[in-house]
């Protein structure tokens, strides 16, 4: 049986990199355990200070893995040595149409906070580095 698994973020903005990564990945933002209006109103009650406080997205669907942020003091300062693929032309009819979804969420995530770094045009392959509003690298293919 595979083991269940997130991927954490170290960020220093987690309002941003939630939001930005929810409309990256099509994902929901966590949800605050029951009886609490918000995560904000959690960590009150529970005496963290907002120095501490996380994030968390989640696939609607339940079959992506979480996403978890959390805060850290220092900026990225390196090139990352893991990024994520956004697949999102999979299941399109033509190369044009698979290429006209990629760029339509390439402009969400740009408006969202995102940079387009590069766009790489092989044989059969082609795909568009980005950076999320923090650096890190990520793919749209």
């Amino acid at each position: 049986m595979p083991y269940q698994f997130q991927v954490t973020f170290d960020c220093r903005d987690i309002e941003t990199m939630t939001h930005f990564w929810a409309t990256a990945l099509n994902y929901s933002l966590q949800e605050p355990p029951e009886g609490f209006s918000s995560w904000a109103d959690f960590a009150v009650d529970q005496g963290i200070p907002e120095s501490q406080w996380r994030g968390a997205v989640t696939d609607p669907e339940g079959k992506g893995p979480r996403l978890y942020f959390q805060p850290v003091p220092e900026g990225k300062t390196a090139k990352n040595r893991v990024h994520l693929d956004i697949n999102v032309s999979e299941g399109a009819a033509t190369m044009e149409e698979g290429r006209a979804e990629a760029q339509a969420h390439v402009d969400r995530c740009v408006k969202a906070g995102a940079t387009v770094t590069g766009v790489f045009e092989g044989n059969n392959d082609w795909h568009i580095v980005m950076a999320d509003p923090e650096g890190n690298e990520f793919c749209i293919q």
